[in-house]
């Protein structure tokens, strides 16, 4: 008798089936496991309210229990969980409000945000975009959420994260800087232009989420002709949340205004040549060391929508640095708005 074969799809589904059923078991112990520390918080919340009216008694409550649950369950049930336990409830006292989607891991990090503003972006943008803790994890130290606010208003910002409406503009996608200390290069060693586009492409998932919503790889080094003169475009990305082409130049240098015109001819290219009627205008941006924003916007149309510049940097800024750097580009735009008047 000959031997039978079973079908590639058979395998195939088969494998999905272990995969998902996998996939859910560990969804599922992850979450009983933020069940626990919000009941665990719940529970210690009403202990301190039917106990002392001391000031300390909450603190009394948790040092003791933390000992008894050390002890017998390990050190998952150290003094410093059981405060986040009660800071948890505190935090999230509507037990529907707390998000399946989420881990005990992702949850600490987002406990230890004060600004519940902040909070609430970064717990709305791990779900929308499915972050894992670690992606969870570096878009906090990157100060995604203050990055934005450089060029948009706090309602806009929460207004898309809560999915209440679609970003319109570049400047709601695009940051400034752009951290991409992910692709392993040094700013204090020499490489060139193709090294980092090629460090990029190497890293290409953790590009597109450094770059933020709605991007899509179309090409890298794309051949265009005009006449007898050959170009190559850098990357060229699609946005489907602004219906566009995104055009990137990276510049390892300063920027200069040639660097822009070269930007504006592929651009122009893109709109005239590549777009269909119905998609919006093709976005340029030049990925740069360094740039001077006058020189910048003196070299653009004043109405100018669709070219941005922006700083890479190849290395996780600290906070402090970053905070820095943030409200230095504050003060510019304040400048600059006060010469306009």
């Amino acid at each position: 008798m000959a031997k039978e074969v079973i079908s590639t799809k058979l395998i195939q589904d088969a494998k999905q089936i272990i995969e998902t059923a996998r996939e859910n078991a560990v969804r599922s112990v992850d979450f009983c496991r933020v069940q626990m520390y919000w009941k665990l918080g719940k529970r210690i919340f009403e202990e301190e309210q039917h106990g002392k009216k001391r000031a300390d008694y909450g603190a009394y409550i948790v040092k003791s229990l933390a000992e008894k649950l050390e002890a017998e369950y390990g050190r998952g049930f150290g003094i410093r969980q059981i405060e986040r336990a009660r800071q948890f409830f505190l935090l999230y006292p509507i037990a529907s409000a707390v998000r399946t989607q989420l881990n005990w891991s992702q949850y600490k990090m987002l406990i230890a945000i004060s600004d519940p503003e902040k909070r609430e972006y970064y717990e709305l943008e791990a779900v929308n975009n499915s972050w894992n803790g670690r992606e969870l994890e570096r878009q906090i130290n990157s100060q995604l959420y203050e990055r934005l606010l450089l060029s948009n208003d706090k309602e806009s910002v929460l207004a898309v994260a809560r999915k209440e409406r679609i970003p319109e503009t570049p400047q709601e996608v695009i940051k400034d800087p752009m951290i991409l200390e992910f692709v392993g290069l040094k700013m204090n060693s020499a490489f060139y232009e193709t090294d980092l586009e090629g460090a990029i492409i190497s890293h290409i998932t953790d590009f597109l989420l450094e770059l933020g919503k709605g991007f899509s790889f179309v090409a890298r080094q794309k051949r265009i002709m005009l006449e007898d003169d050959e170009f190559f475009i850098d990357l060229v990305l699609y946005n489907r949340l602004l219906r566009c082409f995104v055009v990137i130049e990276i510049k390892t240098s300063k920027i200069t205004h040639q660097d822009i015109g070269q930007l504006q001819m592929y651009v122009n290219y893109h709109d005239r040549i590549e777009k269909l009627p119905d998609e919006n205008p093709t976005i340029g941006i030049l990925l740069c060391a360094g740039k001077n924003d006058t020189a910048v916007k003196m070299t653009l149309p004043e109405d100018n929508k669709t070219i941005l510049a922006s700083e890479y940097k190849l290395y996780l800024p600290t906070t402090e640095q970053l905070v820095g750097e943030i409200n230095e580009a504050k003060e510019l735009v304040k400048k600059s708005k006060r010469i306009k008047k």
